[in-house]
């Protein structure tokens, strides 16, 4: 049988059993196997007009949508699983989640995403790639010239991964200066930045961290994780100083470089210091990269925080999980020391005991940001030239899914209601 009679058939199979049923019910619990291409499905839902309706802190976050032909023939080809739910059983689980710590949030439409990545990048580079594709969302790819010519106002969503804002090539000039690959970045940002009118790619990339700034300051939904995340702070406070050390950019540190600190510019860091030294791998003391490490794998986790679904809609979302302790994972910035949190910041995630945030979120003018620590959700210690994650064996990775609430969040754009 072709694969043209295959969905023919699967589509009146499904049709015939959508009579016995009004919704559908994608469990996020530990009854789903598949959850991070429940995420594609739901997306998949919005693409086709439908609406979904997210049930925060129900069965992990789970999703209710209306039974059609096409939401069942996605699961079975995404191989999610599903429930079906008729009139009474749907008004039953509502009155669960009226009068538990729940709430029922609204996904109307498809965020437009965007991912940062230079053309040259690497497949051990991005897990937030890896994710979309899983997951079978799709995604446009921007880099600096799109940025600055205004073309993140075409999205919604915007993700920063492994990316060096601070224009210092990840500081991995003391360990892979030689290597073709660091050779190739180099060479293709220097270029960029002098096609793009900037003498250094310092300056280029303090240009693209400030209009990634505007753009959330607009309303953009900002997500980054890695180095991405200090190294925008970074370049935020540190505008028109140059903090890059002559190896890399062929002029020495700023000596007063301390006294040019702008905070006030910055997302969610404020008053840390710099690390200047060229073979330090390391940007700044906002990291907590040391601290993971010695615990190492076996003793490396850390625990989401519980949100009030009625009353923190956006913090319970960030957060829907199946489980409420996750295994770490390194990156060159793994997570964040606390007391250079800016007070409105929006603590996700920790690590019981220390002073080490692992996921925290805040609101910068009519947008917001979220910032994840870490390279890889399934890999501890992912090094460079590493082969990327494959996620066919992590289906249910609790620290993916952290990823993907993000790439639904913009969906919820209004009050409620009932589908």
């Amino acid at each position: 049988m072709t694969r043209r009679l295959l969905l023919l058939s699967a589509v009146l199979v499904a049709a015939a059993g959508a009579a016995a049923a009004s919704h559908l019910l994608v469990p996020m619990d530990l009854a789903q196997d598949q959850h991070l291409k429940a995420y594609g499905h739901t997306y998949h839902a919005l693409q086709a007009g439908e609406k979904v309706t997210w049930l925060l802190n129900y069965r992990g976050g789970s999703f209710l949508m209306l039974d059609t032909p096409r939401a069942r023939l996605d699961a079975r080809l995404l191989g999610v699983r599903f429930e079906e739910l008729g009139e009474a059983a749907v008004q039953q689980l509502r009155q669960v989640v009226q009068q538990e710590n729940m709430d029922e949030v609204l996904l109307e439409k498809p965020p437009r995403i965007a991912v940062y990545s230079p053309p040259n990048m690497q497949p051990w580079d991005d897990a937030v790639t890896l994710a979309l594709e899983f997951a079978e969302i799709p995604f446009d790819t921007v880099y600096d010239v799109e940025v600055l010519r205004g073309r993140l106002f075409e999205y919604d969503w915007l993700h920063l991964h492994h990316e060096d804002f601070t224009g210092q090539y990840g500081k991995f000039w003391g360990s892979f200066g030689l290597e073709p690959w660091y050779i190739e970045q180099q060479e293709l940002n220097e270029r960029l930045a002098q096609e793009l009118g900037y003498p250094t790619v310092w300056q280029l990339k303090h240009a693209v961290a400030l209009s990634i700034r505007d753009y959330v300051e607009q309303g953009g939904f900002l997500f980054a994780m890695c180095s991405a995340v200090d190294t925008i702070d970074i370049a935020l406070a540190f505008l028109d100083t140059d903090i890059v050390p002559e190896q890399m950019d062929g002029s020495p540190v700023d000596p007063n470089w301390r006294a040019h600190a702008d905070f006030e510019a910055t997302f969610a860091f404020e008053n840390f210091n710099l690390y200047t030294n060229p073979l330090r791998y390391e940007f700044s003391d906002l990291d907590t990269s040391d601290y993971a490490t010695m615990r190492g794998p076996e003793a490396d986790y850390f625990t989401l925080f519980d949100f009030a679904a009625k009353y923190d809609p956006v913090p319970a979302m960030l957060t829907q999980n199946h489980v409420a302790v996750i295994n770490g994972f390194l990156g060159q910035t793994t997570g964040f020391h606390e007391r250079f949190l800016k007070r409105a910041v929006i603590q996700l995630a920790k690590v019981d005991g220390t002073d080490e945030v692992k996921y925290l979120h805040g609101k910068r003018g009519q947008g917001t940001y979220t910032f994840l620590g870490g390279h890889d959700p399934e890999d501890y210690q992912h090094r460079v030239g590493d082969p990327p994650t494959v996620l066919d064996l992590y289906p249910t990775s609790p620290g993916y899914r952290l990823i993907l609430n993000n790439v639904l969040f913009p969906a919820a754009r209004k009050k409620p209601q009932k589908t």
